[in-house]
């Protein structure tokens, strides 16, 4: 795939226009949007991801276009449970929900450029070492089996945010102020320059998502090699986070299968990097060397439609658990109240008075 340079400035371009608009419409104007505002966005990005995989699919071809919407339902996909650990860092800083925007979209920011020099690293590592994809498919494995384990933990274990070494760094060297100032990043108080908690935040959002790269930037590299869908497939994922969060913040609790689903689509993939490192090997102690190719590599229409499967099974058996637990609730809350009723109805004794007999005593 040949991309020319006006490709990247193009979308660059687009990229710049966005977080443009988000912060003249949106954050400059410092508000909690509605549940209405954040669907109508989401669903501009959504469709601003669709239109731009329809452009890269009438340019470059069947192929391509069907590897970026593969990539790019993966790490929408995987984006999803970056809003659990942005839910608890928002709590965590005691945000006020109106600069929340703010927060989230500069961390974004960060989480975009940082993406941006993983994959930059990560092409230069596969165009010269192609046995590193034993490691990414071994990792995302290994990850897949964490992701299934962290399903059936307790979910209350995972409430609690515990800052990283980055964010605990700054505090070490850098004041904090006590509080808010506003919507400031940095105040000077008697002579002193502080950072504020949500200069802290935005820190902390920007470099939680660096673990989440560990694993995304990977599985892309499972579904296409090419530089130019995994930066593009990244970056539309990430800037419609914002918006997402407002939207099913408090939705994500009910998505209780959630976990099982991202194992599925990372083993899947971690599987396949394993069989394409074994066509492609270059190993000595792995088959003496040759290339082995007695199994198949599933093709990126398979890859995408195990994907989206995955995604729609996880969403209904969620949805389905969720009123099977809302109608256990209901029935239980029934007889707890009609409990409740015969023992009001029941007649009170006075202490130290014998009840009365009935006549047939």
């Amino acid at each position: 795939m040949e991309v020319h340079a006006l490709g990247w400035i193009a979308l660059a371009a687009i990229i710049v226009v966005m977080i443009v608009v988000d912060i003249v419409g949106h954050v400059r104007n410092p508000h909690a949007p509605s549940m209405k505002e954040a669907a109508w966005w989401s669903v501009a990005y959504v469709a601003m991801a669709i239109i731009f995989g329809f452009i890269v699919w009438g340019v470059y071809g069947t192929q391509y276009g069907t590897e970026y919407f593969a990539g790019y339902v993966t790490e929408k996909s995987l984006s999803v449970d970056n809003l659990f650990v942005f839910v608890i860092i928002i709590a965590a800083f005691k945000i006020p929900r109106k600069y929340q925007q703010e927060v989230l979209l500069a961390g974004i920011i960060i989480a975009i450029v940082l993406r941006g020099v993983f994959i930059a690293l990560g092409v230069a590592v596969i165009e010269n070492f192609s046995w590193v994809f034993y490691l990414f498919g071994a990792f995302l494995i290994y990850t897949a089996i964490a992701q299934a384990r962290q399903g059936v933990e307790d979910p209350d274990e995972h409430e609690e945010y515990h800052e990283n070494g980055f964010v605990r760094l700054v505090r070490r060297f850098v004041p904090v102020t006590p509080g808010f100032v506003g919507g400031k990043l940095v105040h000077r108080h008697h002579g002193r320059t502080m950072i504020t908690p949500m200069l802290l935040a935005i820190i902390a959002i920007g470099s939680a998502d660096i673990l989440f790269a560990v694993d995304s930037i990977p599985a892309i590299f499972g579904l296409t090699k090419e530089p130019y869908l995994v930066f593009a497939a990244n970056a539309f994922s990430l800037l419609g986070l914002r918006q997402l969060y407002f939207l099913i913040d408090g939705l994500l609790d009910k998505l209780v299968y959630l976990h099982y689903g991202l194992a599925a689509i990372l083993g899947f993939i971690g599987v396949k990097l394993v069989i394409h490192a074994l066509h492609e090997n270059e190993l000595s102690f792995i088959n003496g060397g040759e290339h082995w190719t007695a199994i198949p590599e599933p093709s990126i229409v398979v890859s995408l439609l195990w994907i989206v499967g995955v995604l729609v099974i996880t969403v209904v058996a969620s949805l389905r658990k969720n009123k099977k637990d809302a109608r256990i609730a209901a029935a239980e809350a029934a007889l707890l109240h009609a409990g409740e009723r015969e023992d009001e109805r029941r007649p009170t004794i006075p202490p130290g008075e014998p009840a009365k007999r009935s006549s047939d005593d």
